[in-house]
């Protein structure tokens, strides 16, 4: 996808609003001039870096099926009662 491409990202991506204090904005304002980027590029990408960095990773948790539970479908329930457990959205 390229960056601008609005039909590529149009089904992807919502709006919101942000208040940022004005020297913020100035410095963003400016790194957006001179690297030719979008502002919602530019804020896209440190969220995301942020996000990276500050949400725990979420991935398979391999010791659930392990030892007898006397559950019968642990195996095959495994996600939904970990995401469920974890505070998330069933996989």
């Amino acid at each position: 996808m390229r960056t601008g491409d609005r039909r590529a990202t149009a089904a992807t991506t919502r709006r919101t609003t942000i208040l940022l204090d004005a020297g913020l904005l100035d410095r963003l304002d400016r790194l957006s001039r001179t690297s030719g980027r979008t502002k919602t590029a530019l804020i896209g990408e440190a969220l995301a870096a942020f996000l990276d960095r500050a949400e725990p990773p979420r991935g398979p948790l391999a010791f659930i099926g392990i030892g007898r539970s006397g559950h019968g479908r642990l195996s095959l329930d495994a996600s939904r009662i970990a995401a469920r457990e974890m505070g998330g959205p069933p996989r």
